[in-house]
């Protein structure tokens, strides 16, 4: 199995790899990585050191194949002191989804501290998704597929998947996202903050469905080394819509805020 979760294929084509697939089909990536590589061309478009990626968007517009992707990007708005880029990824001809990220000049001014609140230590030994004895939760659902899930290292402090209710996860990527290549911070949080309406699902994951179509990260400084934690909270509304954010803390503190909008249905 490759050691990354892409393989460059020339011409802004990457082959995805077995880490990008989710859990419940095998041909379908889960959305981090897709997340993740899209940061990636815009971390390479026209770069500005003087600059930031201070909120970015991803829309996902249909299955993302793990197969043949071709990933480009662009400056929409340029600017002295703000720009707007914008990425897409397409499969077989179709966009299978696209990116929007706002580039911003680094703040000169006095350091004004976070409200959000810091992380907790970072647990001492990785914790396998439903790997718990019987009793403690849930396991997975039938048909529940490995990839995405084992190409990261999970490190629990409450809450689980399958369980219902909020949870705060350490996370940290197994592999990088293309091969000889140290992922940079917006990769790292990338990969990781489309599983905070996982982390944090409020039901029975066996007979619903909390799919998200987008992913939005704000930051307030990159974060620093491997490891990205998850703070995650899961909030639905009859006849709404469901929400999942997230407070995103690398090992110095807090980095930003992540939301998914929620697709709530039964499962079929």
């Amino acid at each position: 199995m490759s050691g990354s979760f892409y393989v460059p294929l020339g011409d802004d084509v990457f082959r995805a790899t077995a880490h990008t697939a989710g859990p419940w089909d095998s041909s379908a990536q889960h959305g981090g990585p897709p997340s993740a590589l899209l940061g990636r061309a815009i971390l390479r478009c026209q770069p500005r050191p003087e600059m930031m990626i201070a909120r970015f968007t991803c829309e996902i517009l249909g299955a993302i194949p793990v197969g043949d992707i071709t990933v480009t990007a662009r400056v929409a708005r340029p600017g002295r002191s703000v720009e707007l880029l914008e990425a897409v990824a397409s499969a077989s001809g179709r966009q299978v989804a696209r990116a929007a990220a706002w580039r911003v000049l680094r703040a000169g001014s006095p350091a004004v501290p976070p409200r959000q609140p810091s992380p907790p230590p970072l647990p001492g030994e990785s914790d396998a998704p439903f790997a718990r004895p019987a009793g403690e939760r849930a396991g997975p659902p039938a048909g529940f597929l490995d990839g995405y899930m084992s190409a990261v290292e999970w490190r629990r402090v409450r809450g689980d998947f399958g369980v219902p209710g909020p949870g705060t996860v350490w996370t940290r990527m197994r592999y990088p996202l293309v091969p000889d290549e140290e992922p940079a911070p917006l990769e790292r949080v990338l990969v990781s903050a489309d599983s905070g309406n996982g982390v944090s699902g409020e039901l029975d994951i066996r007979r619903w469905l909390f799919i998200n179509p987008e992913l939005t990260v704000h930051l307030h400084r990159e974060p620093a080394g491997e490891w990205i934690c998850l703070d995650a909270a899961t909030t639905i509304t009859p006849g709404g819509a469901g929400l999942a954010t997230c407070f995103l803390s690398d090992l110095d503190g807090p980095v930003g805020v992540g939301a998914q909008s929620l697709l709530i249905t039964p499962r079929s």
